[in-house]
């Protein structure tokens, strides 16, 4: 594959990807939450219409910071909202405490199932790993997550292929078991919120792009690359409906009842992976923010904040746990990204876009 072609039209979508991915989206509880309790086919709609608002404001988003050469996310909201740009700031900040603390919660319940150690050992990994690739910064950054999403994609397949071929009635009679009086949008509204209010971190990866075309294109597609892991899940996870609903860790269940066991501890490998994807993703947007501002930050003060964001998101985890993270955290999270951001990125981003035509 052309590398230009890659990083224009896929690599976006990756990235986006790897930093919505770790803790409530890999482990499954996130799918649960916003998707299957409103019942296999109301989830499989509500997905659908998550993706669409992904896509479209992604394709927004990208055009927005290719016209203002705005690749990070400071510079983004700054032009997006003028004086009220600390609002989001603030939001931002919020989410990626809230984010990483899902994340650390969910790596101590991985590594303490895989090997009965200490979750703490897990946690202390994750953030080990983190910050190292956040050392290095971009051009890294790129390759690893990349890299990652290929194995993640892999690794989703051979779990759905083996859920499907084993359960495949189980999976069609759940739709059968759809709860009357489900929501049909609401669950996708507030989750794509909540997940694309954070995509202002990747604008490091929109300066491959150079056209608005290559922009909506990037946009668009990357949309969709997020939502196939999580669409690969669901289905898989409706081999275990109803019961996977009180999981704490969903995809656990799945790969029990699979029963594979080296496959199933290459997937954890994988999942532990997505963590570090995330948690890497979302640092090193706020570090590049920080550069926007004091240019000559050295590596290793952008290992110090990751270091700091990390233990401060850690304590918030073993305080709270992952269900609790999930259940109480993201709802009030979700409406502020419609209101700080998603909403000015269609109407205010538009507009920009439209008067500079």
């Amino acid at each position: 594959m052309n590398s230009r072609f890659f990083q224009k039209y896929l690599l976006p979508g990756f990235i986006f990807q790897s930093l919505i991915i770790g803790g409530g989206y890999g482990t499954g509880r996130e799918l649960v939450e916003f998707f299957l309790t409103a019942g296999p086919l109301a989830g499989l709609v509500n997905m659908a219409v998550a993706t669409i608002i992904w896509s479209i404001v992604l394709a927004v988003c990208f055009e927005f910071a290719r016209m203002g050469r705005c690749y990070e996310y400071r510079s983004f909201v700054k032009g997006l909202l003028g004086r009220w740009w600390i609002s989001y700031e603030v939001l931002y900040l919020i989410g990626l405490i809230l984010v990483v603390s899902v994340m650390g919660s969910a790596s101590g319940e991985i590594f303490l199932e895989m090997f009965e150690a200490p979750a703490l050992v897990g946690i202390v990994m994750m953030m080990g790993l983190v910050g190292l690739i956040v050392f290095f910064g971009t051009k890294l950054i790129e390759k690893v997550l990349s890299f990652w999403s290929f194995l993640l994609y892999g690794a989703f397949l051979i779990m759905f292929g083996a859920a499907f071929t084993m359960f495949y009635d189980t999976i069609g009679n759940s739709f059968d078991m759809q709860p009357i009086g489900s929501n049909w949008a609401l669950g996708g509204i507030k989750y794509a919120a909540y997940n694309i209010g954070l995509a202002p971190a990747i604008l490091f990866c929109v300066r491959h792009i150079e056209t608005r075309r290559e922009a909506y294109i990037s946009g668009l597609t990357a949309g969709v690359i997020s939502m196939i892991p999580a669409l690969l899940m669901f289905l898989a996870m409706l081999s275990q409906y109803p019961d996977i609903i009180q999981a704490s860790v969903p995809v656990n269940l799945i790969l029990d009842k699979i029963g594979w066991s080296n496959f199933k501890f290459l997937f954890q490998i994988v999942l532990f992976g997505t963590f570090i994807e995330t948690g890497v993703g979302l640092i090193h947007g706020f570090n590049e923010r920080v550069v926007a501002v004091y240019p000559k930050l050295t590596n290793q003060w952008r290992l110090a904040i990751g270091i700091l964001i990390l233990t401060i998101s850690i304590f918030v985890a073993n305080a709270v746990g992952l269900v609790g993270l999930i259940a109480q955290g993201y709802g009030a999270l979700t409406w502020g990204y419609w209101v700080l951001f998603v909403i000015p990125v269609l109407t205010l981003g538009v507009r920009a876009i439209l008067k500079n035509e």
